[in-house]
This record gives C-alpha cells, structure tokens and sequence, in this order.
C-alpha cells in the first residue's frame, strides 16, 4: 500500500499555468493537498492560488535558469515538509530537415532535460529532510511515450524524452536506498495549447484532465512508471520492438516536409 496522497501533502508542481501541470494542480487541490506552483506567468497562477488561496502558493520562475530557481528554493517548504516534486515544464519543438538548424534540438534539450534536472537540484535537498523524518518524498518527472519510435521532425523532442527517461531511471537507482520514490510519466497525446498547434492527426488524444486524473490516481497507488493511454502506449512499445530495419522502413514512410511549431508549458 501506498503512502503517496493519503494524508494531506506538499507538493511543488512546475509547468503549472496550463495543460497537464494546471490540471494536475486542480486535481490535487480537490484533494485538500497543499502545493506551491511554477510557470513564468503570474497570471494564470494567481488564477489557480485564487482555487484555494490557502493551499495554493505561487513561485513564479523559469525552470531553466539557475538563479530563478535559487530565488523560490525556500518557498518549497513554505507548507511544512516538501512530500513531492512533479517536473512538469517543458517544451516541443519540431524540426524541419530541409532547414535543419541545431538550435531546434538545442532549445528541447535546454528547457526539457536541463530545466528538470536545474529543478531536481532545489526540490532533492526539500525531499531528502523530508524523509530524513520517516516521511514519504517521491520525485515525479513528465516525459513522454513520443522517445520509444523514432517520428520524423522529432529530432530534438524525442531525444530530449528520450534523455528524461535515462535520467529518471538512473535517479531511481541512485536514490533507491535513500526511500526517496522516482516516477517517470510518460503521456501519450494530450489535448493541450502545446498539441493544439499539431498539424498531424494524434491517435487516441486524451483531455488535460483525463491525463490529470490517470496521473493522480497512478501516484496515489504507488506507481513508478505511469503511461497513458494504454491502448497508444502498448503499440508505441510493439513498434518499439520490430526489428531495427522495419522500424526505418516505417518511420521514413511518415516522414513529410512541414514548418516547425514551438510552445512551452508554463
């Protein structure tokens, strides 16, 4: 059984001013929990403190930047002990090969990879005095199911999925003997702003507050790997798994020229 959500927690979840983060936000609110939440916008988090201004506490910061982040390590606390850090923020930019240019994979990587792992650096210190008291502390990174095929212009976001994936695993491992839980997430299409500028069809599309609730629920039942929609996830890891020659043939079948899109979760 669980420790994870059955008492009253506080929680710190970036990527908070829309999509999965304000989602996840909500839910967690309607459970009573106590969180402290990150985008670079005020507004849309002074919209979300105004839920429950008692349980809700903005720290406006970019994830990528080192100095921002040192100015609200103290505000993780600001409930009491620090129980979970959900890693939300990120970015999806496309890559268009006939105007290939390293400054696409370069951003993916900046604020997908370096901002989670800028964002482990404040929140490990706040989990490991959590559970220096016997209390439960988990690390909760939101990668994606994109890193298991290889999608044509996602040169830049699977890898950094990719990369998210490795690193979660590897703190798993590394943090194993101190009880401090890694969860990595890995959603498939969500109906987000980020998917809104999609030009593609996306399979088996689930609401922000769908993947809100299958994200909550997987927590609170003490998961470490959840991955949703079932359905999208189980043929992303079928595809996975063909032979290396097949999966060329089938990647390059889908490969068109299209622009490049970029949106970042705040």
């Amino acid at each position: 059984m669980s420790d994870r959500l059955n008492t009253v927690s506080n929680i710190w979840i970036t990527g908070a001013s829309s999509g999965i983060g304000e989602s996840v936000t909500r839910a967690l609110v309607r459970g009573g929990h106590r969180l402290v939440v990150t985008g670079r916008r005020p507004e849309p988090l002074e919209k979300l403190k105004a839920l429950a201004p008692e349980l809700v506490v903005p720290a406006i910061a970019d994830t990528t930047s080192k100095d921002n982040l040192q100015s609200i390590a103290a505000t993780l606390e600001s409930h009491g002990n620090l129980n979970m850090a959900i890693l939300n923020a990120g970015t999806c930019e496309y890559l268009d090969i006939a105007d290939y240019s390293s400054d696409v994979i370069e951003k993916n990587i900046q604020t997908n990879v370096i901002g989670t792992a800028r964002c482990v650096e404040i929140s490990l210190p706040a989990l490991r005095r959590t559970r220096s008291k016997g209390l439960p502390a988990a690390l909760v990174i939101v990668g994606s199911s994109a890193w298991w095929f290889p999608f044509a212009r996602a040169e830049g976001y699977g890898a950094s999925k990719a990369a998210l994936a490795y690193f979660a695993q590897s703190l798993r491992a590394d943090l194993a003997t101190e009880g401090i839980d890694v969860v990595l997430v890995s959603p498939g299409f969500v109906k987000t702003p980020l998917t809104d500028r999609n030009d593609f069809p996306m399979p088996f599309l689930v609401t922000a507050e769908d993947a809100a609730e299958r994200i909550v629920s997987g927590l609170a039942k003490g998961h470490n790997e959840i991955a949703f929609p079932k359905r999208f996830t189980w043929i992303m890891k079928c595809l996975g798994a063909l032979p290396q020659p097949l999966i060329d043939r089938m990647a390059a079948s889908m490969a068109r020229k299209s622009s490049s899109k970029q949106e970042t979760k705040e």
